[in-house]
């Protein structure tokens, strides 16, 4: 069987597999294509597959829930960011001190965002504060999905870098 008839055998087949999943129809075309892409790049491996079938739904299984993981560690580290900056500025208003550190806090956060790289800043910016989806904003920007989570991945992990002492 050759690479043009596992892709027609089996693309289908696999999209809806990975929609149970990932439950979203864009996430689970990118993922399937990524696993197409690899097996092409893999071709001369064909002939070494006793069930393809298997093969073919494993690889898109663990696509997924590689997938999935990464996208639970961002949401989990997005609400862990918010749910200590709510705590301190709590805190801080028992204090009155608030207006002081929102103040320096504010300042800090445009820093930290004016100083990350062009294109990080522009992906992060569509996401924070337009509330736009990955798929939306890799349209937007002519990339793919992979390179707008890539880019996020990067964006908060700077932040999260210049902004420590307000989180650790």
């Amino acid at each position: 069987m050759n690479f043009s008839d596992i892709y027609v055998e089996y693309y289908s087949k696999l999209k809806r597999f990975a929609f149970g999943f990932v439950n979203d129809e864009s996430d689970a075309e990118n993922l399937v294509h990524d696993v197409f892409l690899d097996l092409w790049n893999r071709q001369e491996e064909f002939e070494r597959i006793n069930n393809i079938n298997a093969y073919m739904f494993r690889l898109v299984r663990n696509r997924c829930l590689d997938h999935i993981k990464h996208r639970n560690t961002e949401q989990q580290y997005a609400l862990g960011v918010n749910f200590l900056a709510d705590y301190y500025v709590s805190a801080l208003d028992s204090f009155n001190v608030t207006d002081i550190f929102m103040g320096d806090l504010e300042k800090d956060v445009e820093f930290a965002i004016s100083s990350l790289p062009k294109r990080c800043r522009e992906v992060f910016s569509m996401s924070r504060f337009e509330g736009k989806k990955y798929r939306e904003i890799a349209d937007a920007l002519g990339i793919s999905e992979n390179t707008v989570e890539i880019q996020m991945g990067i964006a908060l992990k700077k932040l999260k870098e210049k902004l420590a002492k307000y989180v650790n």
